[in-house]
């Protein structure tokens, strides 16, 4: 007679329970630490956005303190419809385009350049990251001066030596800033922020898959098509994320306009027309709402970045 042993069914392991957080004195000794650094950053960051807000809603101009009453959203209205704010609005606009576009592109040049290996790579790639080392306002004097200066400035001085090899006496000395105002400040900005871009798309290139690289080289692809299909889509992501971080950045620029050009011949940006309606004009109210525009505005462009930078960190850990 045969018995036939049933085996018992095994249990299946247990599931680990999910870790509840730590509360009680030992849980806040660890947080403790953290406390001044939050508390720093709330008032540095969040009660001056506040107090903004709050004074954006009153009809204050500090020459007449008495008067100052509280007016809602008429402020937002005036600023959406002040001739002097839509026109600074629409040079913030161009400025900014040009800026990151002119910076996408040069910066994706020298980005393929570096990419490369040849001698002395280490010292060209720390000579073109210095502009973005410099102070801002100290990029936008050398400039102003250094540069644009009719009497003394490099670029006359250039146009003085090549009119003195072929021949003539009276070169012209352009005013650059008065005769393109806006370019002048282009220039200035790219020249700067040219190595930030250049860095990020750097970063790109040097994330690629070798093989398959190699690969489509194996395949007999050209240079062009090497980077057509496979190094700018791969870095579609990187541009991405510099155009918008780029945008973020040239959009609150105060630095140039003020320095080089004072915000005259139609340079004002948003940011300068806030200073020049804030401490020119005495209008809190005002300025203090067209700031909240701002920061509403580079807010919606920062969710777009992190998003993009989020999205980044996904695809290098699907790869890892």
């Amino acid at each position: 007679m045969t018995t036939t042993v049933s085996a018992s069914p095994q249990s299946p392991p247990e599931r680990l329970a999910p870790a509840r957080p730590k509360t009680g004195p030992r849980a806040w000794a660890t947080r403790a630490p953290l406390l001044p650094a939050l508390v720093f950053l709330i008032a540095v960051t969040q009660l001056p956005f506040v107090a903004t807000l709050v004074i954006s809603l009153f009809d204050w101009n500090s020459l007449n303190p008495d008067k100052r009453s509280f007016n809602g959203l008429g402020n937002y209205a005036s600023v959406f419809t002040d001739a002097a704010l839509r026109e600074s609005v629409v040079t913030t606009v161009l400025l900014t385009a040009s800026v990151v576009l002119a910076t996408v592109v040069l910066g994706l040049g020298l980005a393929l350049l570096l990419d490369r290996t040849f001698f002395g790579r280490g010292l060209v790639r720390t000579l073109l990251i210095t502009p973005f080392l410099i102070v801002p306002v100290s990029a936008a004097l050398l400039w102003k001066h250094a540069l644009y200066n009719p009497e003394y400035g490099l670029f006359n001085g250039v146009l003085s030596w090549i009119g003195d090899l072929f021949g003539d006496t009276s070169p012209s000395r352009p005013d650059w800033i008065a005769e393109m105002p806006l370019l002048a400040v282009v220039a200035a900005l790219v020249w700067q922020w040219t190595p930030f871009m250049m860095l990020i798309l750097l970063a790109g290139l040097q994330s690629r898959p070798a093989e398959v690289v190699e690969a489509a080289r194996l395949d007999g692809a050209s240079a062009w098509q090497t980077f057509r299909y496979l190094t700018l889509p791969h870095l579609r992501r990187y541009l991405e994320l510099g155009i918008l971080l780029g945008a973020v950045y040239i959009v609150q620029n105060f630095d140039a306009v003020f320095t080089i050009t004072a915000g005259g011949l139609g340079t004002a940006n948003l940011p300068y027309t806030i200073y020049q309606t804030f401490y020119q004009a005495h209008e809190y109210g005002l300025a203090s709402a067209a700031g909240v525009v701002v920061v509403i505005g580079t807010i919606i462009i920062a969710t777009f970045a992190l998003r993009v930078v989020s999205s980044l960190f996904n695809e290098e850990a699907n790869r890892a």
